[in-house]
């Protein structure tokens, strides 16, 4: 396990937004551990995490001070426990900021319950919040959401009837295809054509031609950012002509850069925000904030674990001491961050809304395409 102090931004910079490391946690102060995976086939994604974790973390509201350690946590479950155990082994915790990877994420759950710490994360794995534990608070919508979306904007948009579904091994691709296909049966559509890659494969050409050969008219993805752009790749050098309707992985500014805007056209995908389509004042001010912090452009990823981790922090601003008061307040409270409003609906799912995003071909940013929520029909 490799321990690294405050991530990519100085310690000067933080130290002006009310950082403290070299002191003890007192009363009123805020410990909120950082365990992400920075190296691995998620390194792009757990860097946005931890730079969304590290902003909030460098700005807490008034009258809060926060501490913090960054660990990596790579892909493994067993190093993800044992940054988990370390950081609470050296004192109280306020909450932690938990891995985005769902195998971690779910390995960590019996340690928060041993030790009541609540975790905060942005895994969208929907076991995560499936096994009742009180210590568990996601921060980006669950698959039952997104892929919902992902579903019902392939459907209106572009009348699907035999669509291909290309997923990932992954617990994350896993729990997506699942989702999808579930959502699909709802709207009575089954899949022409389903297949499910490694993180490791990189000629995507074969998947393309089995999925056509199927008599696919359309491809929903359940890809990570790697793998998304080399799909995506592949799939405008075979010039297929099939609509495409991709995961999360398609609004990371980090797979986009990867891709010419012309390998883009035509391609739109679900996310939980856009914090570069820049949609209101507050996703602006964030997106300046955080191109001045890193100097880069940020995802979804990092303006949702900034949300959670602020409404960490603001529960310390009213008043919440110890990982209990936070708990329940994170249990019971809303909360309006940057992308949406939070809050829980028992079971720890603090995000009901999603976005579809499409790129013009002429620009790496996408436009917002259509805003859905759990509880409302899509606009």
């Amino acid at each position: 396990m490799r321990w690294t102090k405050l991530g990519a931004v100085s310690l000067a910079a933080l130290a002006v937004g009310g950082i403290d490391c070299a002191r003890p946690a007192l009363a009123a102060d805020a410990n909120v551990p950082v365990l992400v995976p920075l190296t691995g086939f998620l390194s792009v994604e757990g860097t946005s995490q931890r730079n969304g974790a590290v902003l909030a973390l460098g700005s807490p509201p008034a009258g809060v001070k926060a501490t913090f350690d960054v660990s990596d946590t790579g892909v493994s479950p067993e190093v993800a426990v044992n940054a988990l155990e370390r950081a609470v082994s050296q004192g109280p915790v306020t909450a932690v900021v938990a891995s985005m990877l769902g195998a971690q994420v779910l390995a960590l759950l019996p340690v928060a319950l041993e030790h009541k710490v609540p975790l905060i994360t942005i895994s969208g794995t929907a076991a995560v919040t499936q096994q009742g534990n009180p210590y568990i608070f996601r921060f980006f919508p669950g698959d039952q959401v997104v892929k919902e979306a992902q579903v019902l904007f392939a459907i209106k948009q572009y009348k699907i009837k035999h669509p291909a579904v290309i997923y990932q091994t992954t617990a994350y691709g896993q729990s997506g295809h699942g989702a999808i296909d579930e959502s699909l049966k709802k709207h009575g559509i089954e899949p022409v054509y389903e297949e499910a890659l490694d993180v490791s494969i990189k000629d995507m050409t074969p998947t393309l031609s089995k999925a056509k050969a199927a008599g696919a008219d359309s491809l929903l993805l359940q890809l990570h950012g790697g793998p998304t752009a080399l799909f995506l790749k592949a799939a405008a050098s075979a010039n297929l002509g099939l609509p495409i309707v991709a995961g999360s992985g398609v609004s990371q500014p980090s797979t986009v850069a990867l891709l010419d805007p012309l390998e883009l056209k035509g391609v739109c995908g679900e996310t939980g925000s856009s914090p570069v389509s820049a949609e209101t004042p507050e996703m602006t001010r964030f997106l300046a904030q955080y191109r001045k912090a890193y100097s880069a452009d940020p995802d979804s990823f990092a303006v949702q674990q900034y949300d959670g981790t602020m409404m960490v922090l603001d529960a310390v601003a009213h008043g919440a001491k110890d990982a209990a008061a936070v708990t329940a307040a994170l249990s019971t409270n809303s909360y309006k961050g940057v992308a949406m409003t939070y809050k829980s609906d028992g079971h720890g799912d603090m995000a009901h809304s999603a976005v579809i995003i499409c790129y013009d071909g002429q620009s790496r940013i996408p436009k917002v395409a259509m805003h859905y929520t759990e509880d409302q029909a899509a606009k």
